[in-house]
């Protein structure tokens, strides 16, 4: 008799097989060697709201504007994405509530085209502070990229800039904003909201940088340092807060927009 699919899991990191049910029950995380298994926004919903949350600006859906092709058009490789991971773009978005406090969290998924930025990532972020500037919400953003989009260019790039003042303007209305940085959290998502959190968490072991660690050994022309880039690195460094197991996930947002929020 077949062992049915998905009741075993092999972590990649330490190659022990574990009961699949188990390593669900652990958050997602090896119960052998820690190892933080890749997450989409499906489960990290599951961990951090209490209940089923209202997802937010769903029907955004990016467009190939310029008509780029690489080694496929790129209206055909969005068709092609939506179509394997159910998804409209590389991040979603929901409200609901964790611990009993309500708030936004803005979600990205890698297996969209890598969690690239692109105008749907802006946008949505953008949507999602003016929510909660309209309703008085503190918002957390889970980044997981390789950065901005090339295939939206220019426009990619802009999305930087909007964030940042959109960004701006959730401070200047003195609501929380959390900014947790998982692996990998690379590129223009690490210059531009996802280091501009009241805290900053991470994930461990996550890699979060902006250039990859060839670009930058080729172009200072020397050795780095050992664990560059990791999330223990920048935590050293002053750049990371805080170093946050998944199974204290929960519990440590509650807790921060809690301190944040303010007392009426």
């Amino acid at each position: 008799m077949e062992t049915p699919d998905g009741v075993w899991y092999k972590c990649e990191n330490c190659k022990k097989t574990q009961v699949t049910s188990h390593l669900i029950q652990n958050a997602y995380v090896c119960p052998e060697c820690d190892h933080h298994l890749r997450l989409a926004s499906k489960e990290y919903f599951s961990i951090l709201f209490d209940h089923t949350p209202e997802e937010l600006f769903k029907g955004l859906i990016a467009s190939d504007v310029l008509l780029f092709k690489d080694l496929k058009n790129y209206a055909d490789r969005l068709v092609e994405t939506r179509e394997k991971t159910g998804l409209n773009d590389a991040m979603r978005s929901a409200v609901g509530m964790v611990n009993g406090a309500k708030l936004v969290v803005a979600c990205m998924d890698f297996d969209f085209i890598g969690g690239s930025m692109g105008v749907v990532v802006g946008e949505k972020i953008s949507r999602c502070i003016d929510y909660c500037i309209q309703y008085h919400l503190p918002l957390i953003i889970i980044s997981k990229s390789g950065g901005a989009r090339m295939m939206e260019s220019g426009f990619s790039l802009m999305q930087m800039a909007k964030t940042s003042a959109k960004l701006s303007m959730l401070a200047k209305a003195r609501l929380p904003y959390i900014s947790l940085l998982t692996d990998p959290t690379t590129g223009g998502v690490t210059a531009s909201y996802a280091m501009l959190g009241d805290f900053i968490l991470a994930e461990p072991k996550a890699l979060i940088g902006f250039a990859g660690p060839r670009v930058i050994k080729e172009t200072i022309k020397k050795n780095l340092p050992d664990g560059f880039q990791t999330a223990e690195f920048l935590l050293e460094k002053g750049f990371v807060d805080r170093i946050v197991h998944r199974r204290d996930l929960k519990n440590t947002v509650a807790q921060l927009v809690g301190f944040l929020s303010p007392k009426i």
